[in-house]
């Protein structure tokens, strides 16, 4: 076969057979992935077993209750202020710890890693932890709850914002160096004006973290609609639980969506 240009088209190669190193790590992967699998406890059996059940379930969420929609409509609306306020307070918190963690901007090694250690800190430690030294701490409600998305918005936005903000174009920065500016300076005029569209970014998604998040922190009692749902699903009033569930979905698909549309607007500049 021979193509139009009159060349004989190129064959491609065959897939090469692997390497004693990596048939050995790919075996181990493939043990690790069946021990993890065992080890979770992982069984289909049980899971065709349990379909009735869950079939029953969730015939009894359906038609969802409306007798507590008040109490519900006011512990959503708690759940919102909380995934609110912590996000801002968060976003703010995060923009000088990210400059720090900034290796271009941190003025000195140490600032940069014990920042990049903080961050990892804060993201790596679940929710829930947080959330129960919190609610030991300061009490229980939503205070708790928010300073728990504090912490979580700090480990999620610091590192993107650090990530940001290294990724901006070196230009302005090097012309304002050569104008004798001073590192806030170029921090104030160059680096964050550049880095805005993905620090906006990075926000929204946070607040729509914020929002899945408080409501499994109120199943510690740290505030929000997780109680409301602990609850209902505690006592079998499984109609009432479809109800809180609707409310969440509506609530964080009505966040995504305005975090859709302003995330477009700044990426169209406008």
């Amino acid at each position: 076969m021979v193509n139009s240009n009159g060349t004989q088209p190129k064959i491609p190669s065959r897939a090469e057979l692997p390497g004693a190193i990596s048939l050995g790590a790919s075996l181990v992967a493939a043990w690790l992935i069946g021990s993890a699998i065992h080890g979770a406890g992982v069984s289909v059996g049980d899971l065709v077993r349990g379909v009735p059940e869950m079939g029953r379930i969730v015939s009894e969420m359906f038609p969802p209750a409306t007798d507590r929609l008040a109490a519900v409509g006011k512990s959503l609306l708690e759940t919102f202020q909380m995934a609110l306020a912590g996000t801002v307070i968060g976003v703010i918190l995060s923009l000088p710890l990210a400059v720090l963690a900034t290796r271009s901007q941190s003025p000195h090694i140490i600032f940069y890693y014990l920042s990049r250690t903080l961050i990892s800190f804060f993201r790596t430690v679940p929710d829930l932890i947080w959330a129960l030294l919190f609610v030991v701490s300061v009490g229980l409600g939503p205070f708790a709850g928010t300073l728990t998305l504090v912490i979580d918005t700090i480990g999620f936005c610091g590192r993107f914002f650090a990530e940001g903000m290294e990724e901006v174009d070196k230009g302005p920065e090097e012309a304002l160096k050569a104008l004798g500016a001073t590192r806030l300076g170029i921090i104030h005029c160059a680096i964050l004006p550049a880095a805005l569209p993905s620090l906006i970014n990075s926000s929204l998604f946070a607040l729509e973290k914020a929002i899945r998040s408080s409501v499994v922190l109120g199943l510690v009692r740290a505030g929000g609609i997780g109680i409301e749902l602990k609850v209902a699903m505690d006592m079998f009033r499984f109609a009432e639980a479809a109800t809180i569930i609707l409310c969440v979905f509506a609530l964080v698909f009505f966040v995504e969506q305005i975090s859709s549309r302003i995330r477009r607007r700044v990426m169209n500049g406008g």
